[in-house]
C-alpha cells in the first residue's frame, strides 16, 4: 500500500516536471523555422541566438546576435521590452528555457523557434 502510495507521488512529481520543461510558458509564442524565414524580413524584431559561442561561430543566422543562455540574465538589459524577441538555440531547449527567463525579466513579446537550428535550412 504505502509503495503504490509513493509510486503515484514519483510519477506525478515526473509529469509535472516534464509538463514545466516541455510546454511553453503562458505568453511565449513558438514558430517553426519556415514562419522565421517570414520573420527575418521584418522591422522592430530582435533576434537572440542563446548557444554557445562556439555553437554560434560555427554556424548562425545572419541578424541574430549571440547571447548565451548563461549569460542572459546579466546581458538582458542589451534588449528592449518595448519589441518582439525571437530566441533560438540548436533544438529548441535552451531557447525555450531563455523564452521563460525574459518572461520573469518582464518582456511581453517573446518567440521561440522550435527545433531551432536543427531545423533550419
Amino acid at each position: 500500500m504505502i509503495n503504490t502510495i509513493i509510486n503515484t507521488i514519483l510519477i506525478v512529481a515526473i509529469a509535472w516536471f516534464l509538463y514545466q520543461r516541455l510546454v511553453p510558458a503562458k505568453g511565449i509564442k513558438t514558430i517553426s523555422t519556415s514562419e522565421l524565414k517570414l520573420e527575418l524580413t521584418k522591422k522592430g524584431k530582435q533576434f537572440i541566438d542563446v548557444r554557445t559561442p562556439q555553437e554560434f561561430r560555427g554556424n548562425h543566422i545572419r541578424n541574430f546576435k549571440n547571447i548565451p543562455l548563461f549569460d542572459l540574465q546579466k546581458r538582458a538589459q542589451e534588449l528592449s521590452k518595448e519589441q518582439e524577441v525571437i530566441v533560438i538555440c540548436q533544438s529548441g531547449m535552451r531557447s525555450s528555457k531563455a523564452s521563460k527567463t525574459l518572461k520573469k525579466l518582464g518582456f511581453t513579446h517573446i518567440t521561440n523557434v522550435k527545433g531551432g537550428m536543427s531545423a533550419w535550412r
